[in-house]
């Protein structure tokens, strides 16, 4: 068993059992090994190692907390939108790398391929002008305090109302979490932002995403002209976060949706994982990005059967210069729900019953 497959298998094994755990506790040392046979069963024969090094990531010296909306109330807004930058446990493929980093690579590849096949096969669903996305999710959340242990809060439901409205807009939509350990619990709160802002990466409406580029190349070029990057910040980490955040928060028309995952696998440092756990203790299929310089992490999750999208995790990496040794599990969420609405507040038909 190589050091690729023990990689491969934290996020599962992690998981799995910081789910079971309370929401005080640190993570074991220990890292189960994954079958190599599970590894070599996903990988496409057809796709074979490339011999041309990956282009590696900027590096960044500390974590950096990024906004899906500019001047966001940070009292409701931030529960749904501050996500964490990614990375993975190793850097990218060098030029001295073996053969069994790209091989990783590309069975991203052909994983995304197959969740793009997918995607475009669905049925679409519209959303006019005045009606709103509803979300719901399941989410849990870093209660410890800032450089401290992590401290997993308690899992709670967050459902959110996405308008739709062409623009300018001040409030974008509406959120209400419940449970303990949910911001502001039972009270519905707007999403609102200091500046106006149109249709687009920082306020996606259906009518917008429509609007995009099924050409992957084109429609990557897009988001990364639209992203916006810090200081020593990796711009290839910034779009693979900004899409972590659209496939969380929208209802996207199924060609865009295809476009974007094949747009995804040509983003360099993507890497498969073969079981991943999301908040509500599923497994599915996880495609994370890897960059050297990132002190965190995040894993998309998608059904292994549907293979759509349905969650996500967020991890400290570790960092021996900092003493630590293994990843951390600090956020994971779930998604079970979306659908269409008139106003905010209301829920879908078959959420209701």
């Amino acid at each position: 068993m190589n050091a690729d497959n023990l990689r491969a298998g934290s996020a599962r094994s992690e998981a799995e059992e910081l789910l079971a755990a309370s929401a005080d506790w640190d993570l074991p040392p220990s890292r189960h090994l994954l079958r190599k046979d599970i590894l070599m069963h996903q990988i496409d024969h057809d796709h074979r190692p490339s011999d041309e090094p990956s282009a590696a990531p900027s590096r960044r010296r500390l974590p950096r907390l990024a906004l899906a909306l500019p001047a966001t109330s940070l009292a409701v807004a931030g529960a749904l939108i501050v996500t964490f930058s990614s990375g993975d446990h190793t850097s990218a493929p060098t030029a001295g790398s073996t053969t069994s980093a790209p091989t990783r690579v590309n069975t991203a590849h052909v994983t995304l391929d197959r969740i793009a096949a997918a995607a475009k096969k669905t049925e679409a669903t519209p959303v006019e002008e005045g009606q709103f996305v509803y979300v719901q999710r399941l989410v849990r959340e870093n209660k410890g305090a800032f450089g401290g242990p992590v401290k997993l809060g308690a899992v709670h439901k967050e459902e959110i109302w996405m308008a739709q409205k062409a623009g300018p807009v001040t409030t974008t939509g509406w959120l209400r979490s419940s449970g303990k350990d949910a911001v502001m619990p039972g009270q519905l709160g707007p999403i609102t932002s200091t500046a106006s802002v149109r249709p687009g990466l920082w306020y996606p409406t259906y009518a917008w995403l429509a609007s995009l580029p099924t050409d992957p190349d084109a429609l990557l070029d897009l988001l990364y002209t639209q992203t916006m990057v810090e200081k020593d910040d990796s711009k290839d980490e910034a779009v693979f976060r900004n899409i972590g955040e659209l496939l969380r928060s929208v209802i996207m028309p199924p060609e865009t949706a295809s476009a974007l995952y094949r747009a995804v696998a040509t983003i360099p440092g993507i890497t498969w994982i073969p079981d991943a756990v999301d908040a509500a203790g599923r497994h599915g299929i996880g495609i994370t990005h890897e960059d050297a310089g990132s002190a965190t992490r995040t894993v998309l999750i998608f059904d292994e059967d549907t293979l759509a999208y349905i969650g996500s995790q967020a991890y400290f990496v570790h960092d021996e210069a900092r003493g630590t040794t293994s990843d951390a599990l600090f956020s994971i969420d779930a998604v079970m729900e979306r659908g269409v609405v008139d106003r905010h507040g209301k829920v879908p038909a078959k959420t209701a019953d």
